[in-house]
């Protein structure tokens, strides 16, 4: 059975969903580890109570970003993981962590990347009056939110809608949309070759792969 290392640093929504796809058999996987930046993180206590190892490394006890991931490089490889999956992990990677992990590693991040990388993704779409916005799957690099997208779920801005309101729908979406994708790369469709991610040996489109049915 395959191996995942699940980052955080929050309360691990997505998380959640991507141990109930593994209890319930749609992902041929198990979540040896979640680590996050922070103890406070609501994720580490529901992975504790599922049976989940779960650590915590505070940044302000390393000198530098680049022995903080170099010590949680360490505690990553400790679980052997084949895929490392941040799942609102939100530090900054160093290159060296980036470059260790090259090819098995995916983010989710809550825009139709390219647009919006960042923070304050919901915000910004209801300022600017767009009228659609989603959530992007992608290979990490070392480009903030730049890897090649894999897998987006696109939906909707409804008028007068809130940001929170906006947030939670988003959310709903992801906690489809991540599994999809690591069940792809977990049954070998799924690679990243030469700065492009490949599904069942062709070539993605900048956009990723959006089935009709991810559109609300």
């Amino acid at each position: 059975m395959k191996k995942l290392v699940i980052l955080i640093s929050g309360t691990g929504s997505n998380l959640q969903a991507i141990l109930h796809a593994c209890r319930s058999g749609q992902l041929a996987a198990e979540i040896t580890a979640v680590v996050s930046n922070k103890a406070s993180a609501g994720g580490l206590d529901y992975a504790r109570e599922a049976g989940i190892p779960a650590l915590s490394l505070d940044p302000a006890a390393f000198s530098d970003r680049q022995q903080f991931d170099r010590q949680l490089m360490a505690e990553i490889d400790n679980f052997h993981p084949d895929l490392v999956v941040l799942a609102g992990y939100m530090r900054i990677l160093s290159p060296e962590f980036v470059a260790r992990y090259t090819g098995r590693m995916l983010n989710i991040h809550p825009s139709l990347l390219p647009a919006y990388p960042g923070l304050h993704t919901h915000r910004q779409v209801l300022e600017n009056g767009d009228r659609e916005h989603g959530s992007s799957v992608h290979f990490v690099t070392e480009e903030l939110d730049g890897g090649p997208v894999i897998l987006q779920s696109r939906l909707p801005v409804f008028p007068g809608e809130t940001e929170q309101q906006l947030q939670a729908r988003v959310k709903a979406e992801e906690h489809s949309l991540y599994p999809q994708a690591i069940r792809w790369f977990l049954e070998g469709r799924l690679a990243l070759r030469n700065h492009q991610a490949w599904l069942d040996n062709i070539p993605l489109p900048p956009g990723g792969y959006s089935p009709e049915h991810a559109v609300r």
